[in-house]
Order: structure tokens, then C-alpha cells, then sequence
């Protein structure tokens, strides 16, 4: 691919080992996504923004998340092998992303589920995602589906409203002393909750985010407690995830994520969305994520974050009449 009369080559995002090599994939891959990219390339030039002018990471910018309700955000001409949705209440305009290589989306959580959980196979999986599976094109349960069929255990699958079989599962591993994970959308957790109380320390509680109108939204950390008390375990994992990403990342507790390395968080000055902050200030979340390459990298989201050492982020909540959806979006 030529940028500028000058040829660039892509570097393997999966194989980003340290920041050197990540901000070289990055400015790549920008360069890629500012000449293909309709919607993108036309955001950039309506900031009067020359794309040869950018060579560094900090200056690249970032498409606002909306785009995708209302364009087709794809930076080459290859036929879509999938189009995933946002989920939403009646009459909200969804967000669509046109994948046109799936590969990228399954090297991408397979390789990130591995790096922060070890391999799925040794796991038994649960999935308590009622919300996502009566509807069609979530991204989350394309993995999820992905992740089931590589375990090993006979036990793993899904359950709906079915919480007496799922707490007669759990018992029975328990006892096994099988390593398990139960993935659950908040609101459907809470609901099992109120009719069954476990004591399983080694039990994962992985929880996606989202009330899904069905539930009086609480703050994270009262959540959290409730979970915890609930499955008799020490810490609630998260997963901060989206319709417009190809990427996850991961929090195993207290609400601190942390990213894969072809992955990253950089806050904007609430006030000024081309500002970015270098400082524990709360900002807006822009998400860099090089798996999208065939779609947009560099996204500007409706969440409030804060960055903190080493990389790792919290989530604080939504900017004021930002439309409500399923990821982790809990207000402390």
C-alpha cells in the first residue's frame, strides 16, 4: 500500500510486543485507514487535518463512535463476512460494523481470552446471556459461541432463564473442584441471585455490563458487592468490549482493565475532544484498537475513564445523553 507516493507495510498487530512496536502498527495502519476509509478519511479533512503531517501516535485523531450508526466504516472494498450490531432499546439507531475478515476478530480474542485466562479448553464455561442471545448480530455471543465449542468440558453452554439447572451445575463443580466461568450480563446475574446464594471462591464471575432497561442501574462498586456476596467469591471480572471493536479488555476486579498488547486506551479533555490528557484527570475514552484494521482503528467513545499506572483503566460512567448500551458502563 502506498501513502504519499511511499510504500508502508502493516507489521503483524498480534505480534506487538512492547510500545515501539505497537506506535510503529499504529501510524501504519492510520495511514492505511486515512486514504481508505471513507468516513474516516472525510472526518479527517473536515478538521483541516493533513494525514501526512501526522507522524506520531498523539496526533492521530479519532472518529466519534456514532459514525457507525450512520455509515458504513470499512477500509477496503472486500465483502463483509459478517455484520455485528449494537443492541438497544425500541426505536434506538443501532451501530453496525462490517467485518470483512473474521479472521482478525478470532485471532483477536482467542489470543486475549489466552493471555489473561489461560486456555479455554482447561475451563468449564458458563454463559448466562439471556438479552444477547434473543437477538441477532452481538459480537459478544460470536465469541462466546467460538470460546464454548473449544472447551473441553461437557458441562459448558449456555443458559437462559433456566437458574435452577444452572445452580445444580455449579454445585456439582464445585464439588469437582473444576475450574469454571460464568459470563453473565448484569441484570441476568442479579436475577439468579435472587433465588440462589452459592459459596464457590474459585468460581469466575465474569459480568459484560448492562442493566438492559431491566434493572434500576447501580454504581460498581455496590454491584459488585452484591455479586460477590451472592457467589461467595472475592473479586468480580469484567469485560469492557463493544460493536465498533474487534478487541476486549479484561479487569479482574475492583474495576481496573487492562488491555492486550495490540491494544490501548488514551483519554481527550472532556471539553475539547481534540486534546488528549497526559495526567490521572478524568477524560473521555478514545480507543486505539489494531485489530480494526480493516474498519477504524481510532475510535472516540461515549464512555468516562481514568487512566492508571502501567497502562490499566477505569471506567467511570457515560457523558451526559449518551445513548445507554450493554458494555461495562457503570457509574462509580
Amino acid at each position: 500500500m502506498y501513502f504519499c507516493g511511499v510504500k508502508i507495510s502493516i507489521p503483524p498487530v498480534f505480534s506487538i510486543r512492547n510500545e515501539e512496536q505497537f506506535n510503529e502498527a499504529a501510524l501504519a495502519i492510520f495511514k492505511l485507514q486515512a486514504v481508505n476509509c471513507k468516513p474516516y478519511a472525510d472526518f479527517i479533512s473536515n478538521l483541516h487535518i493533513d494525514p501526512a503531517s501526522i507522524n506520531e501516535v498523539d496526533k492521530i485523531p479519532y472518529l466519534p463512535i456514532n459514525f457507525f450508526k450512520t455509515h458504513k466504516v470499512v477500509s477496503n472494498q472486500e465483502p463483509e463476512e459478517i455484520i455485528f450490531s449494537s443492541s438497544g432499546t425500541t426505536g434506538m439507531v443501532q451501530s453496525s460494523h462490517y467485518v470483512t475478515d473474521l479472521k482478525m476478530y478470532d485471532d483477536s480474542f482467542n489470543l486475549a481470552f489466552e493471555q489473561f485466562y489461560g486456555k479455554v479448553q482447561n475451563t468449564c464455561l458458563l454463559a448466562l446471556l439471556p438479552s444477547y442471545l434473543e437477538r441477532d448480530g452481538s459480537s459478544l455471543i460470536y465469541m462466546v459461541d467460538a470460546l464454548l465449542k473449544q472447551s473441553k468440558h461437557p458441562d459448558s453452554g449456555y443458559f437462559l432463564h433456566n437458574h435452577e439447572e444452572l445452580y445444580n451445575k455449579l454445585t456439582v463443580l464445585k464439588k469437582a473442584k473444576q475450574r469454571t466461568m460464568l459470563i453473565g450480563v448484569t441484570y441476568a446475574l442479579l436475577d439468579f441471585l435472587e433465588l440462589y446464594q452459592l459459596d464457590f471462591p474459585e468460581l469466575i464471575v465474569m459480568e459484560t455490563g448492562g442493566m438492559k432497561g431491566k434493572r434500576k442501574e447501580m454504581v460498581r462498586e455496590e454491584l459488585h458487592d452484591t455479586l460477590k456476596n451472592g457467589f461467595g467469591v472475592d473479586a468480580i471480572h469484567s469485560e469492557y468490549g463493544m460493536t465498533e471493536l474487534l478487541s476486549q479488555a479484561y479487569s479482574y476486579g475492583h474495576g481496573v482493565f487492562d488491555c492486550p498488547p495490540w491494544m490501548k486506551i488514551v483519554l481527550r479533555d472532556t471539553n475539547d475532544p481534540l486534546t488528549l490528557l497526559n495526567s490521572s484527570q478524568t477524560g473521555g475514552i478514545n480507543v486505539i484498537d489494531l485489530a480494526n484494521i480493516n474498519s477504524c482503528s481510532f475510535i472516540a467513545t461515549q464512555d468516562l475513564g481514568r487512566l492508571l499506572t502501567g497502562g490499566s483503566f477505569e471506567v467511570l460512567g457515560r457523558f451526559d445523553n449518551a445513548d445507554i448500551r450493554g458494555c461495562n458502563l457503570l457509574v462509580q
